[in-house]
Formats: C-alpha cells, sequence, structure tokens
C-alpha cells in the first residue's frame, strides 16, 4: 500500500508542497488501512491529509541540522542503484 514515504528533510531545493501532501496522503492511507476511503469516511480522510501536511510543513521548517543538504539527483541515482541490486536476481 504505503512503503515508501520519502524523506523530506534536508534536501535543496527543499521538499515541495506536492512532496508533502503526497507524504501525508501515504500515512493517512496506511494508518486509515485504505488507499479510498468510503464515502462516509472521506471527509475525515481528506482533512487528515490536510492537517498532516500542514503539520509536517511546519516540522520541516523547524529541524534544523549542521549537515549539508542533500542533492536530489545523487540521492536518487543512489535509490535506482539499491532498487537495481535489490531486483537483480528477479525475473
Amino acid at each position: 500500500m504505503c512503503r515508501n514515504i520519502r524523506v523530506l528533510h534536508n534536501f535543496d531545493p527543499p521538499a515541495t508542497d506536492d512532496e508533502v501532501h503526497a507524504a501525508a496522503l501515504q500515512y493517512v492511507r496506511k494508518v486509515a488501512g485504505t488507499a479510498r476511503p468510503s464515502a462516509a469516511n472521506q471527509q475525515a480522510f481528506d482533512a487528515a491529509v490536510h492537517e498532516i501536511a500542514h503539520i509536517t510543513r511546519h516540522l520541516l521548517e523547524d529541524l534544523v541540522t549542521a549537515a549539508p543538504p542533500k542533492d536530489r539527483e545523487v540521492e536518487a541515482a543512489k535509490a535506482r542503484a539499491r532498487s537495481a541490486a535489490r531486483y537483480a536476481g528477479i525475473r
């Protein structure tokens, strides 16, 4: 369902609102146990996504680190290499 909530902290450029929203959506899906809520739960589901995205944005703004920002392209290349190694034997 949603195994891959990505690290959003300490990147240059910072995480976009779309990335924060996607992480919040994945979190709510995981906690709710469903990718699509019923009509009766849609409002609560959407409100939770909105609130978690809001709090996540505040968290990212408030976190501090002495480490230099990570480069998105370098981290993406590392992830692709890990994925290729993981699935090399599967065919």
